[in-house]
This record gives structure tokens, sequence and C-alpha cells, in this order.
């Protein structure tokens, strides 16, 4: 067994998940600490601005105009997490075996097999004297995969305690992303995964444009608002949700364009529609409809969605801690586990969850100097 960290900055960009379990990167998996750091309103903007800046890159290894700065501060801010994290639980670094680093993705193109994540795996393996995997999605992107989504081995892993096949994984954060697992026996057999569509980014977006809300609490506001038809049409016939699966998703593929001169209210009633249907959407790209829905990620906070996909979905829909997770850690501990992983040359992408070829491992090893 192998103690690994892991860090996720999400499409969300409200924060940093960290997670500390014990595990062999295969069926074992212990889950002992988890936290967050959420970022404060200047950080977010210029997570922000960077993404406009990397959106005009067409070199995942540059760094052009603040992108090297803003690189080299978010580091400096998860390695910093690290080290509280671990003082706060009394964890020494020595007995920690690897960190699973994922940084901030600012752009992802797959179909141009373009990525980039920014984080800097060698100043943070310097920075907490811990040896850091990162770069996870560069190999599979470079050898024909989507890059995209990683999670699902996690998810196969910790699904294996229910009794229920198919079961789906939903993951709401920034981007909505599925696993769908049956009841294959080999490694990567049975499983499927892809971005269903918009998740969080949008509302958020919408409500902080409108308000001075960083996001819709509870979905109350969405509740109170009415739902444009023709705008979540135009939203619905979006050409992504017409490609058939494995499929990835950018942050900005899907714009707030279409809510322009619509109410508060009713925007965000419109977007929460746009987010369920595309999930209810994707049941027709599984080979079996799934028996039982997860839910994991910001996105079962909000309980006008959670309420909207129960109603749809028509089978239970739990959230992870129904299951005895912490569905605010799990794209955390799916790093750690990956990172182990990746040490051990097992594969983290297979053809159902990104498209590649073959299974295959990933990840870029920096050792402390």
């Amino acid at each position: 067994m192998m103690r690994a960290i892991g860090m996720m900055s999400g499409t969300s960009m409200d924060g940093i998940d960290i997670a500390l379990i014990e595990t062999d990167g295969e069926a074992h998996v212990t889950r002992r600490f988890a936290g967050s750091r959420q970022y404060t309103a200047g950080e977010r903007e210029g997570l922000a601005a960077a993404m406009v800046e990397a959106s005009r890159m067409l070199d995942r290894t540059e760094r052009p105009g603040t992108l090297g700065r803003i690189e080299r501060q978010l580091t400096e801010l998860h390695a910093q997490l690290v080290k509280d994290f671990l003082a706060k639980n009394g964890v020494d670094a020595a007995s920690v075996d690897v960190i699973g680093f994922h940084g901030q993705t600012v752009l992802h193109r797959a179909e141009e097999k373009l990525t980039v994540q920014l984080g800097d795996g060698t100043l943070l393996a310097r920075l907490t004297g811990v040896p850091v995997v990162y770069d996870m999605r560069a190999a599979d992107i470079a050898a024909g995969g989507q890059g995209a989504p990683l999670a699902p081995a996690y998810h196969r892993a910790f699904a294996a305690k229910l009794t229920e096949r198919p079961v789906a994984i939903l993951n709401i954060g920034g981007v909505a992303n599925v696993t769908w697992i049956g009841d294959g026996i080999g490694e990567g057999e049975d499983i499927l995964a892809f971005d269903t569509g918009p998740g969080n980014a949008l509302m958020d977006d919408w409500v902080s444009r409108q308000s001075n809300e960083p996001y819709d609490r509870d979905g109350a506001l969405a509740r109170t608002g009415n739902v444009d038809i023709d705008r979540l049409s135009v939203y619905l016939k979006h050409p992504y949700l017409q490609q058939a699966a494995p499929k990835s998703l950018d942050r900005y593929d899907f714009t707030l364009r279409p809510l322009d001169g619509l109410a508060t209210a009713d925007g965000a009633a419109t977007l929460a529609q746009v987010t369920v249907v595309s999930v209810v959407r994707s049941v027709s790209l599984m080979p079996e409809p799934p028996k039982v829905w997860v839910i994991c990620g910001g996105g079962r906070h909000n309980g006008f969605v959670m309420e909207l996909l129960r109603r749809h979905l028509d089978v239970p829909v739990l959230s992870a801690e129904d299951i005895g997770l912490n569905g605010d850690s799990i794209e955390a501990e799916a790093w750690a586990y990956l990172a182990v992983r990746s040490l051990k040359g097992l594969p983290i992408t297979f053809p159902g969850t990104t498209g590649v070829a073959a299974p295959m491992t990933g990840g870029v090893l920096a050792r402390p100097s």
C-alpha cells in the first residue's frame, strides 16, 4: 500500500480540493483525510484571465503573457496547501509516497491534441519534498485519446462495493462527466466515460455576471425562474451533444450568448435544465441504462438540479454521501489514486473512457531535488 495525496482544481475555478488516501492503485483504497482551499476573488480573476491568454496557445509548453507568473503562483499555492494540510492532520511529509497534481486546466482541445494544465510539478516536488506525478492527460492526448475524463479508473474502484449494475457515477463540476460501469470483471471492461455537457460553470458564470453572488446557492434562484424553451433548444442543438462517446469538452465550448437579454432567474432556470437534459440524453449513448446514479462534485449541492435529476432519470439518484463517500473530495482522491497507478505503470485511461486505442498509463514523475 502507498500513501498518496491528490489535488484537484477543476473547471469551476472555485478552489483546490486535497485528499490523502492509502491504496495499492487497484482494488484497495482507504480514505484518510480531505480538505479544500477556496480561491479568493482575485485568484479567480487571475485564472479567468489566464484562460483568455491560453485560448491563443498553439504549443502546450509555451507560457505567453502572464501565464508563467500565474503558473508559479498557482504551484506555490498548492505547495502551501500541502504543508498546511499535513500539519493540520498530523501527517509527516516523509510518510507520503507521492502527490498527484492536476493543476488548473486553461485549455482543452482534444481534437487538436492540445491540453494545457497550469502547474509546475518539478517546483511542487521541490517545495514539498515529496515526489509528484503531474501532466497525466498529455500521453493519452498524444496517443489519440481525449485526455479526459481521467477519474473513471477511481470511480470503478469505489463502485465495486455497489451491487447494482450498471451504475453511473456523475461528477457535476464546471463540466459534467459520467462514468458508466457494467458488470465486466476485467480491468477496463464494461466501462464508458465522457463529458455529458455543461455542469456548474455556465450557471456560476451567469449568476456572478448578473449579481454579486458567486453561484446559485442550492438552486434557489433557478427555482424561481421560468425555462426559456427557445434558448434551451439553442443549447441542446450544440454539435457536441450530438457526438458519440467517448468525448470531452472544454469549459468554454458552451457560452452565455444564447441568454442575452434574459432575466436573471429565467437564465438560471434555463441553464439548470441544460445541465440536467444533457445528462438525461447521455443515457442514449450508454450500452444499457443505469439502474442507479451516484452524484459527486459541487453540483450535488444544488438542490434544484438534484431534484430535476431525480424527476427525469426515473431510477434511484444518490449523492456520494449516500454510499459513504465525500462527494467534495472524490476528484482529489482520484488524482492520488492515479498517481499511484502511474508509479506502478498501470493504465489510467482506457478505450472506453477517452477513446485511446489501448489501455495506457501516463503522467510525469518529478522527484525532490
